[in-house]
């Protein structure tokens, strides 16, 4: 089946709270350290050479968006490890100065099904207080099983055309989405339009922050 590309955006105006799950026994969550950064890049990839082709745009996003606030991405960038094997990553960025985004939410595959993703978003959202919602973050029509964990913890696709620098695919991932995700998964997708608020931020610089 091919699997369209494109950007879906989604927000959280609050926490569904029977989504959340404690991390399993034997797993832990450290911060990264400035000597793992490119350890933290090549984990988004499933091969080396994917991470090659794609390891100057990585750094490009960390230069524009991290960078000057570097100090504050080492405190909260969250890698998941069982012993001394990294397994994922995922954190809370102030994207744009002050809006809530889910930032590199990844699990290795060889991780997937285990339900960590679950206990690595809830990690990263348990601490919020009502005023820091809505949460908002990006994400691909492949990865659709992230989209169903998402909607567990109350995410709705974003319907505005446009979000910042990018154009939002909803429409022509919907069909995807219908095909390949369970009927009860998919009949649970809820939307919304982004405020205004949002919108002006994202598009207040000439390249994404989320």
């Amino acid at each position: 089946m091919h699997i369209p590309d494109g950007n879906l955006f989604m927000m959280c105006p609050h926490p569904v709270e029977e989504a959340f799950r404690p991390m399993p026994e034997g797993y832990e969550l450290r911060l990264c350290q400035p000597e793992q950064l490119e350890e933290w890049m090549a984990l988004h990839f499933d091969d080396e050479a994917t991470f090659q082709a794609h390891r100057e745009e990585m750094q490009r996003f960390f230069d524009q968006v991290y960078l000057p606030r570097q100090e504050l991405f080492f405190e909260r960038c969250l890698m998941l490890y069982r012993g001394d094997t990294l397994l994922g990553s995922c954190f809370l960025w102030p994207a744009y100065g002050n809006i809530n985004t889910v930032h590199w939410f990844k699990i290795k595959k060889e991780a997937e099904g285990q339900g960590l993703g679950r206990s690595l978003l809830s990690a990263v959202l348990r601490d919020l207080r009502p005023e820091d919602y809505p949460v908002f973050l990006h994400t691909q029509p492949g990865s659709f099983r992230a989209i169903k964990l998402y909607t567990d913890f109350g995410f709705q696709l974003l319907t505005d055309p446009v979000i910042g620098v990018r154009p939002n695919h909803l429409t022509e991932s919907l069909p995807f989405l219908k095909e390949i995700m369970p009927v009860r998964d998919f009949e649970r997708l809820t939307f919304a339009t982004a405020p205004s608020y949002f919108l002006e931020a994202a598009a207040s610089v000439p390249w994404s922050e989320f």
